[in-house]
């Protein structure tokens, strides 16, 4: 699936791309060698966190191409939460694929990144060298979330649209709407084979409270790549940004390319 046109722009020494309605997307661009590397964050997390700070740093030091951005609503880009679904993020990281890259790029995924990343290298496989899921997240607004409602909770969400839930991540809590719900539905990836047939490497914590490791044990088990490792961390948490989870990440690349 095409994307609409995209465009660069530039604000106030902050790069973005041009997305439709008037949307800009913030990103950061690291010019350098191919396979590049892009950073899919995670739900409400952004462009400057250990992770994406950590790659860029990795990338600079080989002299790799990298990118790392904020979807619609996330970070510095623009955009309502309240408007986010799961296919609008998808094609804003196709778009930064798109706009941003040359050649083939290794997509390193994170929590609700790990389905991101799967549903772009799905509408663009001949652009994808690698994926690697770092707690990957895939389907969670189906299969995860719902668990994790009061009855209550779940009324507000189907009869009000929205629900907001308590977050380690964040003291103000996360906003939850029916449209991603719905909208995240019509992206299921773990449902049947996944027609993926690049290498995959997926980092998951036994000790993560946000995802359970199974996640991303269901998707190695549906991707039909023959190259999948998934490595479990015993006492690795959700975010797996200890100096040693990031050393790890950096082997795990280094092998890639």
């Amino acid at each position: 699936m095409q994307t609409q046109e995209t465009d660069m722009v530039s604000n106030a020494g902050d790069t973005n791309l041009s997305r439709s309605g008037g949307a800009t997307i913030a990103y950061r661009h690291l010019a350098g060698l191919a396979p590049g590397i892009v950073f899919l964050g995670g739900f409400r997390s952004d462009m400057t966190g250990t992770k994406a700070l950590f790659l860029e740093e990795y990338c600079r030091c080989r002299g790799r191409a990298y990118v790392r951005f904020d979807y619609f609503a996330h970070g510095q880009s623009s955009g309502d939460f309240a408007e986010g679904t799961i296919s609008r993020w998808r094609d804003d990281a196709i778009a930064v694929i798109d706009s941003l890259t040359e050649g083939r790029q290794i997509l390193v995924g994170s929590s609700m990144g790990g389905w991101i990343m799967v549903l772009a290298a799905l509408a663009r496989p001949e652009r994808v060298a690698a994926l690697v899921g770092i707690a990957a997240a895939p389907d969670f607004t189906t299969d995860l979330l719902p668990h994790r409602l009061s009855e209550a909770q779940r009324r507000a969400l189907f009869e009000e649209g929205r629900v907001v839930l308590a977050s380690p991540y964040d003291p103000v809590g996360y906003l939850y709407t029916r449209a991603l719900v719905e909208d995240g539905d019509r992206n299921l990836v773990l449902r049947g084979n996944i027609a993926l047939s690049c290498p995959v490497r997926l980092l998951h914590g036994m000790a993560d409270g946000s995802v359970p490791w199974r996640q991303s044990l269901a998707l190695a088990e549906r991707l039909v790549s023959r190259d999948v490792t998934l490595t479990l961390v015993k006492d690795g948490d959700h975010r797996l940004s200890r100096d040693e989870d990031l050393a790890r990440l950096a082997r795990v690349l280094d092998a890639l390319t």
